[in-house]
């Protein structure tokens, strides 16, 4: 056809050894496969239902026990004991409560790397594209497909290049314009579509701005969220793997579904206001605003950089304001190690925040805090819909980790950048 390949196009390609292009279905092999405790089990059944007996690769796969870390209930304690016997009797490795979220496993074990595909039986296994491969999310019949034969079948989908220019300004995050860039396609604008970062600002941004990125694509429908690889890729993944990887990038000629250019020196903190994520407003929309719980995780904003960040507005600003219910859950237990051997931890834990067992925590609702009815919480993560968190009668607002310690510390939505230079 003589037309260059977006990076989905080319990795996709390779993974099905075929010549295909975007609109053409493929069978891939997967190099990495995620399980959790609330896909597996139904994925453990489906295995059996397919006549399943014995994984074809036990090595391509994973398990992380996240959403229930720990387990509320008697009925989550059975769906963690039916993925531990599962992987014992198949010789599947098992991330275990207090380990962390599923998805920055995938990136701390070096199980995502350039060039790969890597699907997760979870929406935000997009996160993974930020160490260019085409991380995905697959259902727990997909998951159960890939056990057995070690392949998925996707369409390729077509790519929107998001261009980021500039730098971002103190007080302002990658989650910021994340918000910016939901908030201009909306909640379906790239559905079934890749997203793919590039320019200048973003060989700018550090690995966990990258991940932020490649997380929140989810947000707008895309079916990955990519950025290239770099000196900082390969500096993240040192010391992650052993295995070789080749970095992909698109050819000068790929064709695009569409082009958006996002400044990112112009951007303002920004929120998603309830009970839609693509509800997207300036914080100026968004001041006043009284909340009753701040909560500092999850699988967009619970790396040691969002701690770092929050905790120095809240230094700043003067600790946490009286009636504020601080909330924080690291992603993983390396990120815990790395924030109690520097101090974070104890400075967090003397402005009174809860802090909860690495993993998915309260985003969800599965676990940890969980908010009465008629209370506000704005949260670093990615999702704001009706009892996200576990009570349809709360609202959730959605900014960045400095936003959202500077609400903590005021009791009111407020902006960051007050305190910042």
């Amino acid at each position: 056809m003589g037309q260059g390949r977006t990076i989905a196009e080319k990795i996709l390609a390779a993974k099905s050894g075929t010549e295909a292009r975007a609109g053409d279905t493929v069978i891939c092999t997967v190099d990495a496969a995620l399980g959790t405790d609330a896909s597996g089990p139904m994925a453990i059944d489906y295995f059996r239902q397919m006549g399943g007996d014995a994984v074809k690769d036990p090595a391509r796969l994973v398990f992380a026990l996240d959403h229930y870390a720990p387990p509320p209930t008697q009925k989550a304690a059975g769906h963690l004991k039916t993925v531990r016997e599962f992987c014992a009797a198949q010789n599947i490795a098992v991330h275990e409560i207090g380990e962390g979220i599923g998805h920055q496993l995938i990136l701390e074990t070096g199980r995502a790397r350039p060039g790969a595909l890597v699907v997760g039986a979870d929406s935000h296994a997009v996160t993974y594209g930020a160490l260019n491969c085409f991380g995905t999310g697959i259902g727990s019949s997909d998951l159960a497909g890939a056990m057995l034969t070690s392949k998925v079948w996707l369409r390729i989908p077509e790519t929107i290049r998001v261009n980021l220019e500039g730098c971002l300004s103190p007080g302002v995050s990658a989650k910021d314009a994340a918000l910016a860039l939901i908030g201009e396609l909306g909640a379906d604008g790239a559905a079934y579509k890749a997203l793919e970062f590039s320019d200048v600002g973003a060989a700018e941004l550090s690995m966990d701005d990258r991940f932020v990125l490649a997380n929140m694509s989810m947000e707008c429908g895309a079916k990955a969220g990519l950025l290239d690889a770099d000196a900082k890729t390969d500096a993240y993944l040192s010391g992650r793997t052993i295995e070789a990887y080749a970095p992909v990038s698109a050819d000068i000629d790929a064709v695009y579904a569409e082009t958006i250019n996002l400044d990112l020196s112009n951007l303002a903190p920004q929120l998603a206001e309830p009970h839609h994520v693509d509800n997207v407003v300036g914080i100026e929309a968004g001041l006043g605003q009284v909340v009753d719980m701040v909560y500092l995780g999850t699988c967009t904003g619970g790396r040691a950089s969002d701690f770092h960040d929050a905790l120095r507005v809240l230094e700043a600003a003067g600790g946490t304001a009286p009636g504020v219910n601080l909330v924080i859950t690291p992603a993983s237990r390396e990120v815990h190690m790395a924030l109690l051997a520097d101090g974070t931890l104890a400075g967090f834990a003397e402005m009174g925040a809860i802090i909860q067992t690495p993993g998915c925590g309260s985003c969800c609702g599965t676990c940890g805090s969980v908010v009465a009815d008629g209370m506000t919480v704005i949260s670093t993560a990615n999702r704001n819909f009706k009892g996200r968190m576990g009570n349809p009668n709360a609202e959730i607002w959605l900014a960045s980790p400095a936003s959202c310690a500077m609400a903590a510390a005021r009791g009111v939505i407020a902006d960051p950048r007050e305190v910042l230079s």
